[in-house]
């Protein structure tokens, strides 16, 4: 028997997969990662060139694993051997096929809200990649863009910070000082309202709580 979260999920889900799609974005709501993890495999032919940010959720869940071990040709920004490598794998990643990524936050009617440290993923959001696949856990979803910029700037920051092992306010004291700090990874951030080309932007969400 499905659980009070998992439904919540599933009717929350269904309302935002019809408010992405209002917003020409292409949209599925699978209720497990393993489910959302086979979605976006399919989504992706073979042969095509693959890369990726700096998401936990798409690692957590296999996908980057399942890309390497395919046919694909995979751009791992992962694999760069120092930091001059890893930038020409950022620009060599706005030009593939498939963009993989996750969202900070994404409110009830569909509108995507990313902050950016080096700018690269937000990039790809918006323009580069042939499509961009987005995977969202529900934990993600937000009433507003108020409340998404709010949960981005107050809790997803600090966390990502923390994982960077960066040197920021926020990562000492869990909460956003609004700094200027060198390694401050709240540089850039992207409003997505629209999908445009439509359905560029595909966009999967998962009934579980998936990364930050």
């Amino acid at each position: 028997m499905a659980t009070p979260k998992e439904i919540r999920n599933e009717l929350l889900g269904k309302t935002l997969v019809e408010n992405l799609e209002k917003r020409h974005f292409e949209a599925y709501y699978c209720p497990t990662a393993a489910e959302a993890l086979e979605k976006a495999v399919s989504l992706i032919p073979e042969k095509s060139s693959v890369s990726w940010g700096g998401s936990t959720t798409i690692r957590e869940m296999g996908l980057t694993k399942a890309l390497h071990e395919g046919d694909y040709e995979v751009i791992d920004r992962d694999l760069g051997k120092n930091p001059a490598e890893v930038a020409e794998l950022h620009r060599k990643g706005l030009l593939v096929d498939y963009y993989l990524t996750s969202t900070n936050a994404i409110s009830e009617d569909g509108i995507m809200v990313n902050i950016d440290g080096t700018g690269n993923r937000v990039a790809a959001i918006c323009f580069g990649p042939k499509n961009v696949i987005v995977i969202c856990g529900m934990n993600k979803v937000a009433k507003d863009v108020d409340a998404a910029v709010k949960r981005v700037r107050g809790y997803a920051a600090p966390v990502n910070s923390m994982r960077f092992m960066g040197k920021t306010p926020c990562a000492s004291t869990g909460r956003c000082h609004n700094c200027t700090s060198e390694e401050c990874i709240c540089n850039e951030i992207l409003i997505t309202r629209l999908c445009r080309p439509a359905k560029r932007i595909k966009v999967i969400l998962v009934g579980e709580d998936m990364g930050f």
